[in-house]
């Protein structure tokens, strides 16, 4: 998994051992504190023979000498250093999620109908932000740590060697500590992760709802469903929270106990006369400088079991399947006549579940009118979804004048279909912004032209901004007829050859229905034209109407034909007349 991490950092490596450099740099100018502290005290304060004036001299003299290192060349090696580690941690970051946005596209609709979207945006962007510490911790700042450590010990064993031998007696107590620390953390960390991303899935779900919340007065009920979870993520993050203390007390207590001992032998030297008072007061201060970088070092590695944590669950994000993808030799589908077939199609969202679509035999001829009807859970919509490829044909074939849809590429497929919905997405953008999602290089004239043949131009203008109205989050500044409106101009623009159009008006009132069913017809002229409908009044002009009953045509023919049949559609259509 790292080696996979590393991936993405590789191209920056030069830039990380840049920022290491300058570190280095700035880590090791606090060294020299206690070295200037050990010359005060040896050769300035304590000698004998020595004048005022000559003591004061060389007290200027060394103070200059460190003032124009920590004024004038530290404060540039202290900016860089955390301008660069900054900049290549997010540049990194930005790379990851380039990545994943354009994974998540190709993911088909059968993963966003299995998975809660708030999960899916928390992976995004918490888990991706947590593994900034693998780079800025476990890339740099323990390198930084490690290396300010043995500069530390060089010094501390020029200046006295046994005294840094009983420095040293708390190592392998600390090493032991963090290696059995670091492994739980990892788990309670990835536990912890999960627990936050199924509140964000929760709420990103009910606050899409809150309208449904609200008027079935349920806001009682739905704080004791959030507090349910939020308390397992309280639950969760106490035992992560347990763990982390746990580990920082004991390793904190370790090093403690090496001052101790420090102090206890280098004021038994002192005594002695092996050891001056300045060298056993400047080995004092690298005490801190020694033991500093390996309290940091228990908090990195907190940082790298969050990080990694985080990790897991961004890959296990990447490592999600493609349930429809392009053949190595897919060609681009350049023209079209629309003629679709289906032979013996079959499909079912799950290899374990029920088949949706059975057998399915079908021909639609170019330029026709064709609508699926029928009773709902019959699999109408499932069957126009397969067109376009949203989803794969578990059974048979379709295929478009001649070739299997499978034997094209995606992409060239899709925009040679048009789709208007029951609900159709607007995004929280302007109008003209919305219906250029079609065609994004088509001009101001070409969507002002399209919004005219959708009949949505009179009411944009009517807008406080025109086309340069943001419409809010989905669309939820227009009403449903001006939102379809929208919708259909999108089609206008990309003028498609086939036409979709999956329960486009069941959602309005008959105003906005009337207006925009005069629009589809327009739409539909000279197109293969595809009509998933309840309200079978909107399908009575269709060259011919499929009664889809359990993934079965039960009856074919045109409205006239199977009225006078007396079967399953006249019954339906008798039913809503009445």
């Amino acid at each position: 998994m790292i080696r996979r991490y590393l991936k993405f950092v590789r191209p920056y490596m030069w830039l990380i051992f840049l920022t290491i450099i300058i570190g280095i740099l700035k880590f090791g100018i606090p060294l020299l504190t206690p070295l200037l502290i050990r010359y005060t005290i040896d050769d300035i304060i304590m000698p004998e023979g020595l004048a005022a004036d000559e003591r004061m001299t060389m007290l200027v003299q060394i103070l200059l000498v460190f003032a124009f290192i920590f004024v004038v060349i530290r404060p540039p090696v202290e900016y860089f250093r955390q301008y660069l580690a900054q900049w290549t941690s997010n540049k990194i970051l930005y790379d990851i999620r380039k990545k994943l946005y354009g994974h998540l596209q190709m993911l088909s609709a059968k993963y966003y109908s299995d998975n809660k979207v708030g999960e899916i945006i928390s992976r995004v962007i918490n888990d991706v932000e947590q593994t900034k510490d693998f780079i800025m911790t476990g890339l740099m700042n323990i390198w930084l740590d490690l290396a300010t450590i043995l500069i530390a010990l060089t010094i501390m064993f020029s200046l006295h060697g046994q005294l840094t031998v009983v420095a040293m007696l708390i190592f392998p107590f600390y090493i032991f500590g963090v290696w059995y620390f670091f492994g739980r953390l990892r788990k309670v960390t990835r536990n912890r992760s999960q627990a936050l991303a199924e509140v964000q899935g929760y709420l990103h779900e009910r606050i899409q709802g809150i309208n449904v919340i609200k008027s079935f007065a349920v806001e009682k009920t739905e704080s004791s469903r959030f507090n349910k979870r939020n308390g397992n993520f309280l639950n969760k993050a106490t035992t992560h929270a347990k763990w982390t203390a746990r580990s920082f007390m004991v390793v904190n207590t370790i090093t403690d106990i090496g001052p101790l001992l420090v102090i206890g032998f280098g004021a038994y030297q002192v005594i002695q006369g092996n050891l001056t008072v300045g060298t056993l007061a400047a080995f004092i201060a690298y005490l801190d400088l020694l033991y500093g970088p390996l309290r940091r070092l228990v908090s990195s590695s907190t940082a790298l079991t969050q990080s990694i944590a985080s990790m897991d669950r961004v890959f296990q994000l990447f490592d999600a399947k493609y349930d429809v993808t392009d053949k190595a030799d897919a060609k681009e589908l350049e023209t079209t006549n629309g003629n679709l077939k289906f032979e013996n199609v079959g499909f079912k969202y799950n290899e374990d579940g029920r088949q949706v679509i059975n057998n399915m035999n079908l021909e639609i001829n170019s330029g026709e009118t064709v609508a699926f009807v029928g009773m709902s859970g019959g699999g109408k919509s499932t069957l126009v979804n397969l067109i376009p490829r949203f989803y794969d044909v578990t059974e048979g074939k379709i295929t478009l004048d001649g070739t299997n849809v499978k034997d094209v590429t995606t992409s060239s497929l899709r925009n040679k279909i048009g789709i208007v919905m029951q609900e159709n997405i607007l995004f929280s953008e302007t109008v003209r912004e919305n219906i250029l999602l079609a065609r994004p290089d088509a001009t101001d004239e070409e969507v002002v032209e399209a919004a005219k043949n959708a009949n949505a131009h009179e009411f944009i203008m009517m807008l406080e901004d025109g086309y340069d109205t943001e419409v809010g989050e989905r669309g939820v500044k227009l009403s449903g007829g001006q939102k379809q409106r929208i919708a259909i101009a999108r089609v206008f623009l990309k003028n498609p050859p086939i036409l979709i159009l999956d329960e486009a008006t069941s959602a309005l009132d008959l105003e906005s229905e009337s207006v925009i069913q005069d629009t589809l017809l327009e739409l539909s002229e000279e197109r293969t034209t595809v009509i998933v409908a309840h309200r079978l009044s909107t399908v009575t002009h269709a060259d011919k109407i499929h009664v889809i009953s359990d993934g079965e045509v039960v009856e074919s023919g045109t409205h006239e034909e199977l009225m006078l049949r007396k079967g399953e559609y006249f019954d339906l259509y008798s039913i809503q007349n009445l």
